[in-house]
C-alpha cells in the first residue's frame, strides 16, 4: 500500500501503473469513507448529517473536518463521488510530487472559508473538493504552459466546466458559498505551487547565451566575385565648374 512519501515521491524509476495505481487508490479510499457514512446513516439509523458545517459557530467549526464526508441523499453523492474520481486522479497522478499538500490544503482551508462566508445552514458534501481540484487542475495547466498538464486542463474544462455555474445561487438547496470556497482556494494554490511540481520541459536552444556574431562570417565578407560590381584599380576622375555667361 502507498504511503504519504510514497505519493509525494518523484522518480524516473516510477512506472506510469504504479503512478495510476496509486492515485486510484487515494481517490477509492477517500469515497470508501463517503459512502460507509452515507450507507451507516441510510440503512443504520445513524443522524450523522447534523455534524457539518455551520457557519460563524464554534461548534460547526467540527465541519472542517467533517462534512466532506457527509451528503444528503444519494443523487448528491453519486454526482460527488464521479467527479472526486476523475479529479482527485488526476491530481494525483499528473501532480503527483505536490498533490498530497495540494489536497490536504482543499481539505483544510476551502471549509474554513465557508465557515466565514457561509449563510446559516447546516453545510455538507465533499463538492468543497471537487471545485478545489477543478480550479487547481484547470488553471495550473494553463500557467504552466506544460503540454501534457494544458490538455488536462481541457479535458477537465470540456467535461466539468459546467460546474462554474454552481458558484453562484441558482438552487437555494446547494451550497454555493462552498462551491465558491473551492474554486478559490484552488485558484490560489494553482498559482502558489505554480513553480512546484510538474513544469514545462526547457530545450537547451532556451537557455544557452546568444552568441556574438563573427566578423569572419561569410556574411560580412563582401562579394567581389562580380567583376562589373567590383572597383576598377585606375579610375578617372572628372569634375565639372559651373561658371555664368557674362554675356547680356
Amino acid at each position: 500500500m502507498a504511503t504519504a512519501k510514497d505519493l509525494t515521491t518523484f522518480s524516473k524509476g516510477i512506472s506510469d501503473k504504479t503512478k495510476i495505481f496509486d492515485a486510484l487508490l487515494v481517490s477509492i479510499l477517500f469515497l470508501a469513507i463517503c459512502w460507509s457514512v452515507f450507507l451507516l446513516e441510510e440503512f443504520l439509523g445513524y443522524h450523522l448529517k447534523s455534524h457539518g458545517m455551520y457557519p460563524r459557530s464554534w461548534e460547526g467549526l467540527w465541519g472542517v473536518f467533517t462534512m466532506h464526508f457527509l451528503h444528503g441523499d444519494w443523487e448528491h453523492i453519486s454526482q460527488n463521488s464521479l467527479g472526486i474520481l476523475v479529479l482527485n486522479t488526476f491530481l494525483f497522478y499528473f501532480y503527483r510530487q505536490i498533490s498530497l499538500k495540494v489536497f490536504i490544503r482543499i481539505f483544510l482551508i476551502s471549509p474554513i472559508l465557508l465557515w466565514v462566508i457561509g449563510r446559516d445552514s447546516n453545510h455538507i458534501g465533499a463538492s468543497v473538493i471537487l471545485y478545489g481540484e477543478f480550479a487547481f487542475l484547470f488553471l495550473s495547466g494553463i500557467i504552466r504552459k506544460n503540454p501534457l498538464l494544458m490538455r488536462v486542463a481541457l479535458v477537465v474544462i470540456l467535461y466539468y466546466g459546467s460546474l462554474v455555474w454552481y458558484i453562484f445561487p441558482v438552487d437555494a438547496r446547494i451550497s454555493w458559498e462552498g462551491h465558491a470556497s473551492g474554486l478559490v482556494v484552488g485558484v490560489v494554490l494553482a498559482i502558489m505551487y505554480r513553480n512546484q511540481g510538474p513544469q514545462r520541459k526547457i530545450y537547451q536552444f532556451e537557455t544557452e547565451p546568444e552568441l556574438p556574431d563573427d566578423e569572419n562570417a561569410y556574411w560580412n565578407i563582401p562579394d567581389t566575385s562580380n567583376p562589373s560590381e567590383s572597383k576598377p584599380e585606375n579610375t578617372v576622375t572628372v569634375r565639372y565648374h559651373f561658371k555664368e555667361n557674362d554675356k547680356t
